[in-house]
């Protein structure tokens, strides 16, 4: 992996098994994140992008290729060592905000932070990162108890309260009006800029994917 590549694909390959048939889900992929880049996914549906990110994120193997992440092989890597990559690397948000319903935001986010092995708290940084998300004053609250767009803006927090490497959106704003839509991408794209985050994110709306540095296309489980 060159100096500043944070993610290379090359000749990844998934197939899925379902009874007798092979089911293929990635077909060859090459792909290169530079450490800091916002990159924008888009495709139809079945392209193979939520796959990609699946393998990206240490989720599941792939079948056949190379993946590196953070100068890590996860095809050769066990589910376990692919688990505490993962903990401390990569950070998920997605369409689904998928809080903890009993929980108030603030121990949604403590409890990402608490999985992941770290015990002391977060630093004044994270602080001032609340403040910027705009729910300092809602983390009392229940995920019941806020919009759409605060669950989401939760989610976000959750997902980098450790400071990963890498952030993974997976439609971020899928079930957001087009208000809360701008504010989470903006979010992100700050997010980006202040912090250097590198941030991979899937998404249908070429509006979305505008505020990206990079769009790439996938089709039938390629990048086209």
């Amino acid at each position: 992996m060159n100096n500043g590549t944070i993610i290379q694909a090359r000749e990844l390959r998934k197939t899925y098994v379902v009874g007798k048939v092979q089911v293929p889900a990635l077909r060859g992929v090459d792909l290169e994140v530079p450490a800091g880049e916002f990159l924008a996914i888009v495709g139809p549906s079945g392209s193979g992008k939520s796959t990609l990110f699946h393998i990206i994120g240490g989720l599941t193997p792939p079948t056949a290729g190379q993946i590196q992440v953070g100068g890590n092989d996860l095809a050769k890597m066990s589910d376990a060592d692919r688990t505490r990559l993962r903990k401390r690397t990569v950070g998920f948000v997605f369409q689904k905000f998928n809080l903890l319903p009993n929980l108030t935001a603030r121990d949604n986010i403590a409890a990402a932070r608490y999985i992941s092995g770290y015990r002391e708290k977060p630093d004044a940084d994270f602080e001032k990162l609340l403040e910027s998300l705009g729910i300092a004053q809602r983390l009392d609250h229940k995920p019941n108890a806020l919009s759409g767009g605060e669950q989401q803006r939760v989610a976000i927090a959750r997902a980098v309260v450790n400071r990963p490497a890498i952030l993974l959106a997976d439609e971020p704003t899928g079930n957001l009006d087009t208000e809360n839509s701008k504010a989470v991408l903006e979010i992100l794209q700050d997010l980006n800029r202040r912090l250097g985050q590198t941030i991979l994110m899937i998404t249908h709306n070429p509006e979305a994917a505008a505020y990206a540095h990079r769009t790439v296309s996938m089709r039938d489980g390629k990048i086209v």
